[in-house]
């Protein structure tokens, strides 16, 4: 006799998977908004309240949170956001920076002159932002920028783990953010995208590496770690049977 199939899920349990949705992103952006900061407890019955809703959704919440690496639970304690040590942060960046070197090999091979502007603007967006020393709309205009690379990578599996770990590295990255260091960072983005509108794949590859080790060189010194300098290695890339990895014509690329 065969096994009956599962009982489709009821109307109750849809709507407390919805909330749960609802309920995770709203606690979310308070985490990567710097509302919740590392290390707070998260309390079921205050964030239902809040959010005014049961404490079903919100436990479910949490178990999602606890799956994306923003929280964490303590038995006999409760569930806190995260505190990412350095450690941690800086393998982050080493697998970022692999990620990214790819999307940038990728799309200058890929994308038409269209696409290149809205690299373009995105990028005029953070130096705007940069030269009014607004932290908060650079954070945005960062992220915005490195969405819109994955976007046109068209990887959905590259892009759900990458931002997984970007979440993970916003718990305390955006402390980072200093006048300075935004417009160094701005002026490494306008270097990406130049690569990129040349079609040069190499070029590409190694400044988006590069802009992330920085990243990562930068966060070991601001903790105290001694610098370690030099040009990292990018791992090489196997010639694609129908791509070349010389620059194509800047004019077709609108460079």
């Amino acid at each position: 006799m065969s096994a009956k199939p599962p009982a489709p899920p009821t109307i109750a349990q849809l709507q407390c998977n919805s909330l749960a949705n609802l309920v995770q992103a709203a606690i979310e952006r308070k985490i990567l908004e710097g509302t919740l900061q590392a290390g707070d407890k998260l309390t079921e019955a205050a964030l239902a309240d809040e959010l005014g809703v049961s404490r079903g959704p919100v436990r479910e919440a949490f178990r999602m949170l606890e799956e994306a690496g923003l929280v964490r639970t303590e038995k006999n304690r409760g569930v806190f956001v995260r505190e990412i040590p350095v450690e941690e942060a800086l393998e982050i960046f080493e697998v970022r920076a692999l990620m990214d070197a790819h999307v940038g090999r990728k799309l200058a091979q890929t994308l038409a002159v269209a696409q290149v502007r809205e690299l373009r603007r995105s990028v005029e967006t953070m130096e705007a932002a940069a030269k009014a020393h607004d932290a908060p709309a650079f954070h945005e205009a960062n992220l915005a920028f490195h969405d819109l690379m994955l976007t046109l990578a068209g990887n959905a599996k590259l892009t759900a783990v990458y931002r997984k770990l970007t979440k993970e590295l916003m718990l305390f990255r955006r402390q980072n953010l200093t006048p300075e260091s935004m417009a160094v960072y701005a002026k490494e983005h306008r270097q990406i995208v130049k690569a990129i509108a040349a079609g040069d794949v190499e070029a590409a590859g190694r400044a988006m590496f590069d802009h992330v080790m920085a990243s990562r060189e930068r966060t070991r010194i601001k903790h105290g770690l001694p610098a370690q300098g030099g040009e990292a290695p990018l791992p090489a890339v196997s010639a694609a049977p129908t791509r070349s990895s010389r620059p194509r014509s800047a004019a077709r690329r609108g460079a």
